[in-house]
């Protein structure tokens, strides 16, 4: 019953609607097990055993499950017990055109911080975020990889696709 012209008018208000300062959207598919090993690939690695920290430096790519982080520069800290190292990963910042992939959904930033721990993932910086063949954009994305859940901050712009016409 709804014609083309109605379908486009919906689609226009949704969009406004979200042309915001914060939008709350579902991740689906950036749900994760945190608990899963976390595996990084790069060209070069400097370790500072006192720190607690390890910097990989050259197209790095962090693997956890599904997850996939792609930037050109990943510092990872290490968590601590007691003031000792424990071998657990605690945080990795991402620096330098970050990608976040899992599975249909993929993000794209200047920066992000990711909290192993608590499965949040913080991206900032001309952040881009695609699900299917719709998008959204904004200046931080904020992802808790438990729940599916995140938001998007700061001058918010989205494209929702409508579906088909009749």
């Amino acid at each position: 019953m709804f014609n083309s012209f109605w379908i486009a008018a919906l689609g226009l208000f949704l969009a406004s609607g979200a042309l915001a300062q914060n939008a709350t959207v579902a991740f689906g598919g950036l749900k994760h097990d945190a608990s899963l090993p976390v595996e990084i690939t790069a060209d070069e690695l400097a370790v500072d055993q006192g720190a607690g920290t390890a910097v990989f430096t050259g197209s790095v790519v962090a693997g956890q499950g599904e997850l996939r982080l792609t930037a050109a520069k990943v510092r990872v800290s290490y968590a601590t017990q007691n003031g000792e190292p424990t071998g657990r990963i605690d945080r990795l910042v991402a620096s330098g055109g970050v990608t976040l992939v899992n599975g249909p959904e993929a993000a794209e930033a200047q920066d992000a911080v990711y909290v192993v721990s608590q499965g949040e993932v913080v991206m900032t910086g001309d952040v881009v975020l695609t699900q299917g063949a719709n998008a959204l954009a904004g200046e931080k994305l904020i992802v808790d990889l438990n729940t599916g859940k995140g938001r998007m901050e700061g001058r918010v712009r989205t494209i929702f696709q409508t579906g088909g016409t009749d």
